[in-house]
């Protein structure tokens, strides 16, 4: 009797709480600015490793292996997407700003790890920490932007989550590789870290508000149809879903690739660190502020279309790489290829929250966020093994080459129409 009263309870709370609450970006522009802060704070933990590691790896643990530098980015991944997934089954349960929380608790050792680490298996177990704070935060933040927003901007909501997150990594980037070139490659940059992650901690401890209760807003209206197992569904299965699935694996993992090896291919050609840097952190800026715009375009133009040309670009983009050696080449094609991944980002995400319902959202999201970066892990691998085996070259034509094969997966497998209705 005690249960089913308190339960009543509950449910009585929840209502009442819902009744004073609204759907939209208009009516939750301020939390939602917050968020974007915050994401802007996650993105630049990543950035903080973009343009340096490589180096890093050499210059203080002597490794000069391919597949052994870019061991940091397969254990980033492979953290991160387990983080994901996981984010996305438990957001539900335990509420989103929790696990935003515990990301940015997660986050603050990392920079103090990267300055006394006194083997590489410490720079290891930091990334590790890294994929699992990103996954938490960077998810949790996602799936909290499209609870505020509903349908209607929810593109042009994702685009502002990712620009603020990868327009971050791009800065945060440019300026650690800017510290390394006039002060060492350590520890000076890492002290951006500590700032990012406690001040990230705070913003969230202080003004982040859980968003579970527009879940049932939302739900009361929503006609999308139940997927019956959401992991074989977003994995497999569903023709949309799966279709999405695939191109943020493969995006991701030329992103590995990029993250890894093109610091290696312009120290190779002589240019400094304040170049290196200048150079890497063009991509994920063009990337970020794209997302301005591809963000809104995808609520609005059509979604298979915006993935399929993103994709195609990319692919054309990576495999001009080895016959380029002057600056501003190079700076052009980094910026043609961050243009080919802002216009699939947001619609990644804007398409996966489309094609689900309100309640299965979260998870659906997580797994595809497991999928998709598990990508920086094979991209790792399969570049790290094929550069030292055969050579750089032949791994970025290799990553160029899935990158288009995956464009064609979508022109083929992806439906136009999204959205699946009950009966």
């Amino acid at each position: 009797m005690y249960f089913v009263t308190k339960q009543e309870s509950l449910k009585n709370d929840l209502c009442e709480l819902t009744e004073n609450l609204k759907v939209g970006l208009r009516e939750n522009w301020k939390q939602f600015t917050v968020l974007v802060i915050i994401n802007a704070f996650v993105g630049g933990m990543i950035g903080m490793e973009r343009s340096i590691f490589p180096q890093f790896a050499e210059l203080e643990f002597g490794i000069a292996s391919k597949t052994a530098i870019l061991s940091f980015i397969t254990a980033f991944g492979f953290s991160k997407a387990i983080s994901n997934y996981y984010t996305g089954r438990l957001a539900n349960k335990f509420g989103r700003r929790n696990l935003l929380l515990l990301g940015w608790i997660v986050a603050i050792p990392i920079p103090f790890i990267l300055i006394y680490a006194s083997s590489w298996n410490w720079v290891i177990f930091a990334n590790v920490l890294l994929g699992v704070s990103q996954g938490l935060t960077w998810s949790s933040t996602v799936v909290m932007k499209i609870d505020l927003v509903g349908e209607k901007n929810r593109g042009f909501a994702m685009g502002l989550n990712e620009f603020a997150g990868y327009f971050a990594v791009g800065l945060v980037a440019f300026l650690t590789g800017y510290i390394a070139n006039k002060y060492g490659i350590t520890p000076y940059p890492f002290y951006i870290g500590i700032f990012i992650s406690v001040f990230g901690f705070i913003l969230t401890a202080l003004w982040a508000k859980d968003t579970r209760a527009f879940v049932h807003i939302e739900s009361t209206t929503d006609t999308t149809a139940h997927l019956d197992n959401v992991f074989l569904e977003t994995t497999f299965k569903n023709k949309t879903l799966s279709a999405v699935t695939q191109a943020g694996l493969i995006n991701n993992l030329n992103d590995g690739m990029m993250w890894g090896l093109l610091p290696i291919v312009l120290l190779s050609l002589n240019y400094n660190n304040e170049s290196i840097g200048i150079i890497t952190a063009i991509y994920p800026t063009v990337w970020g502020i794209g997302q301005l715009f591809t963000g809104k375009m995808s609520d609005h133009y059509s979604k298979k279309k915006m993935l399929f040309w993103g994709m195609l670009i990319q692919g054309i983009a990576i495999l001009l790489i080895p016959f380029s050696s002057d600056f501003y080449v190079l700076a052009s094609i980094s910026a043609i290829l961050g243009l080919g991944t802002a216009l699939v980002y947001p619609t990644f995400l804007s398409t996966i929250a489309q094609a689900t319902s309100p309640k299965q959202r979260a998870e659906s999201i997580g797994t595809f966020r497991l999928w998709r970066d598990l990508g920086y892990a094979l991209g790792a691998i399969i570049s790290g093994i094929t550069a030292d085996i055969f050579g750089i070259e032949y791994a970025i034509f290799l990553i160029g080459g899935l990158t288009i094969m995956s464009s064609i997966i979508i022109k083929f497998r992806m439906p136009e129409q999204i959205k699946i209705t009950k009966d």
